[in-house]
């Protein structure tokens, strides 16, 4: 029985025939032109558009709210500065965490928190007394949703919430 030779050390090079390349078997069928729209919804706003405006127009209470936050509590110009920077734009349910720990932070009195937490609950208490849907949903989903459970610090802000807020909390964590 013979050893193979390893490919590196065959002193004859194998010469290579080119591939001939096989015609197509099937002809390209044509694409028809598409028909133009008719004149009376040829200006029409596509409705890709109009939900993109709808979305918009149902975000900008939100980021007002936010604004309006930061105006009446200024310590959180801050975050919220640096929020635009990472984000680009307002996100109200992604800024909120910010907000959720300043408070608490300020709460719990940690020392270097220029938040003022009772601004901020007359705030949000005013806010949610409006009823605004969108900005009732940041601040139910995004600012009582996170505010801490009873076994961690800071859980006794709950009992500092005005009384709307109160009972939309009792509703999202029945258990605290």
């Amino acid at each position: 029985m013979t050893t193979p030779t390893p490919l590196s050390t065959n002193p004859t090079p194998v010469p290579v025939a080119p591939v001939p390349v096989a015609p197509a078997l099937v002809a390209p069928v044509p694409v028809p032109p598409v028909p133009a729209a008719p004149a009376s919804t040829a200006s029409a706003t596509p409705a890709s558009a109009t939900s993109t405006a709808d979305v918009s127009a149902a975000h900008a209470p939100r980021v007002q709210r936010v604004r309006d936050l930061v105006a009446r509590v200024p310590g959180f110009r801050p975050a919220f500065d640096a929020h635009v920077f990472r984000q680009g734009d307002v996100q109200p349910h992604v800024f909120f965490w910010d907000v959720v720990q300043d408070t608490v932070r300020a709460f719990l009195g940690e020392e270097g928190c220029a938040v003022d937490w009772r601004r901020t609950l007359d705030f949000l208490e005013e806010q949610c007394r409006r009823g605004e849907v969108g900005v009732d949903e940041v601040i139910v989903t995004s600012f009582l949703g996170d505010l801490p459970h009873p076994h961690e610090p800071g859980y006794e802000i709950v009992r500092q919430l005005g009384p709307v807020m109160t009972a939309r909390f009792r509703r999202l964590r029945p258990g605290g």
